[in-house]
């Protein structure tokens, strides 16, 4: 039986496009990897790599609902690419698989995190709510506690305008952007409330 030079073409690539590499790191759709966990959950800089050569990883972590802020992970996941990406996101990440090993941070080192976030469609808005007394980053994950009144003032303040916009936008029907172009804290982990709150030691606001 002979086969037409065009057959075996469509052959070739149909069988490179199942092996196809996606960046430097020449990763496959459905491959396994490794992955370090920072233990700055959701703060400036935090840092996912690639073992065992501590690349950078280049693509986010979805579905590791378990992690703890305070705690670094080894972890196994799968690349992913979503043939049907929702707008304006990526189509491609890691999903999580399982925890392979889980370690306390025992440093003091402070950090920062970005109390205003932009998102797409949309804009930026604050990332701050409170129930209670109690301020929250991520809501039932992550509290932020304060080192002084000072910064227990500004947080308040944080918090006071957010509900300002809120009304206005709610009386308003339209989009409302906060005064402040970024809103950078400086924090740590709580020792009091570990794995539960970051400990603001100082506030920095741009307008």
């Amino acid at each position: 039986m002979k086969y037409s030079p065009l057959l075996f073409l469509v052959i070739f690539l149909s069988a490179c496009s199942k092996d196809k590499v996606n960046g430097p790191l020449k990763l496959k759709n459905g491959q396994e990897v490794e992955l370090s966990v920072d233990h700055r959950y959701a703060a400036v800089g935090e840092t996912l790599l690639m073992m065992p050569k501590n690349e950078p990883a280049e693509f986010s972590l979805q579905g590791f609902m378990d992690r703890k802020p305070g705690y670094t992970y080894r972890v196994k996941a799968r690349f992913h690419i979503e043939k049907e990406p929702l707008q304006d996101a990526s189509d491609r990440w890691f999903e999580f698989s399982k925890v392979i090993s889980e370690q306390k941070y025992m440093g003091a080192e402070p950090f920062n995190i970005s109390m205003i976030k932009s998102f797409v469609p949309g804009g930026p808005i604050i990332y701050l709510t409170k129930d209670g007394a109690q301020y929250q980053y991520i809501q039932e994950k992550l509290q932020l506690s304060y080192a002084n009144q000072t910064v227990k003032d500004q947080l308040e303040e944080i918090w006071q305008h957010a509900l300002e916009i809120r009304e206005r936008e709610k009386k308003e029907q339209k989009y409302i952007a906060p005064k402040w172009k970024s809103i950078l804290a400086t924090v740590t982990h709580d020792p009091n409330n570990f794995g539960k709150a970051y400990l603001v030691q100082r506030i920095v606001f741009t307008l």
